[in-house]
């Protein structure tokens, strides 16, 4: 992180600042007949974005964790009119169910028209996936760069489609350390493990975003807005007790971020290949824009991508 001081610049910090006090541009473009994928739609911002895109009239394929609470949200969205709405059990820790997933958007008799890639979480303890990796960058990081790859080449082949990465201001806790992605020799810091998750995520979406220039796909990273999720709340009673009562009273209502959501699918062009607050153009940390650093994250998740049989 140290080397990277020298690029802070005083401008960039007030850009943060002044998105932060804005509230997200919106749209009234509907997305009738075009089918959106969102994972982690149950509760917090996929759940705001699942509402948002449905009242706009998108189909939706929701990619959840919990199918009790997947089915509830099916109901409550069908018996709402508008687009058809269906749901797949995964569980983004687990990266062969995530694979599996992949194969069966591949394999859907309609292409995919918009993916949010919005599933996340944030561990104080280190905890370890099935697969060995670390359970922060696993969900945050990988599970997403699977689900991405996986639905990229139709959608370039169709010369349309919209990748969404629901990033975070979080990943101006820490970089990356590439010798120590699992965090086996340094103390487990989970603000740090989280911030490293989305800085991994970043560093990818640019490499995607060079890709797809001149495709007529597009992809954007975005940060959901400082809002009231569940987040977290897997964590232990002192944490939830602490965020419940000094974080929660300073946060927005989450309809902001299906707000910001819905006009990043919709609108008619976004800023491919950029990074958002809500929808206002913002420049992540540095260490997030180090690109010699993002092709070295990017062969290393192309090649777990191919580990698990991912296209």
């Amino acid at each position: 992180m140290l080397r990277y001081l020298r690029e802070y610049e005083l401008a960039d910090m007030r850009q943060v600042i002044r998105n932060g006090k804005l509230p997200p541009e919106s749209t009234e473009a509907r997305l009738d007949g075009r089918l959106c994928v969102i994972t982690g739609a149950t509760s917090g911002v996929g759940l705001a974005a699942a509402r948002r895109l449905h009242a706009y009239g998108a189909d939706l394929l929701l990619l959840n964790r919990d199918p009790d609470k997947s089915r509830q949200l099916v109901e409550e969205l069908v018996e709402s009119g508008g687009g058809a709405v269906d749901f797949l059990r995964v569980d983004f820790s687990d990266l062969s169910q995530t694979a599996a997933v992949a194969r069966e958007l591949v394999g859907l008799d309609r292409p995919v028209d918009v993916l949010i890639n919005n599933a996340g979480v944030h561990m104080t303890t280190r905890q370890l996936t099935v697969d060995g990796f670390e359970t922060v960058f696993a969900v945050n990081h990988l599970s997403p760069f699977l689900l991405t790859r996986a639905v990229l080449p139709a959608m370039i082949e169709r010369g349309v489609g919209r990748v969404i990465q629901v990033s975070s201001q979080g990943h101006r806790f820490g970089g990356l350390n590439l010798s120590d992605l699992d965090w086996a020799r340094r103390p487990y810091l989970g603000l740090r493990a989280y911030g490293a998750a989305k800085t991994a995520q970043l560093l990818c979406t640019w490499e995607f975003a060079d890709q797809l220039t001149g495709t007529g796909v597009t992809i954007v990273a975005m940060h959901p807005g400082a809002v009231k999720s569940n987040v977290g709340n897997n964590n232990g009673p002192l944490y939830r007790w602490f965020k419940r009562t000094f974080v929660a009273p300073t946060l927005d209502e989450v309809e902001i971020s299906g707000i910001a959501l819905h006009t990043l699918a919709a609108a008619a062009e976004v800023h491919h290949g950029r990074y958002h607050n809500l929808t206002r153009l913002e420049k992540p940390a540095p260490h997030a824009l180090d690109r010699e650093v993002g092709r070295e994250v990017w062969e290393l998740s192309q090649a777990l991508a191919e580990r698990f049989g991912t296209t």
